[in-house]
């Protein structure tokens, strides 16, 4: 752990905070007491990625194996065409 003084901080406080980018922490004294602490902040939590659900498994449990074929599929979206 650094020390400065108030005097230091006042006059070169870029070396000071050279020190705390660093992540070192830094007493602050006046006149040999101390009367703060200058730390660098605690680390950013990065948010962990989410899982995504299995869509295509649960369709699976919920339709089996079912497979619409081409045809019926082209008739259903024709079919739909019309209502719209």
């Amino acid at each position: 752990m650094k020390t400065a003084s108030i005097r230091q901080v006042r006059h070169d406080f870029n070396t000071v905070l050279d020190w705390i980018d660093a992540g070192e922490q830094v007493e602050i004294s006046k006149r040999g007491k101390v009367v703060a602490l200058l730390s660098p902040p605690p680390p950013v939590k990065v948010p962990r990625s989410r899982k995504r659900p299995d869509f295509a498994g649960r369709l699976k449990i919920r339709d089996g194996g079912r497979v619409i074929s081409k045809g019926v599929m082209d008739e259903i979206l024709a079919d739909s065409k019309g209502l719209y």
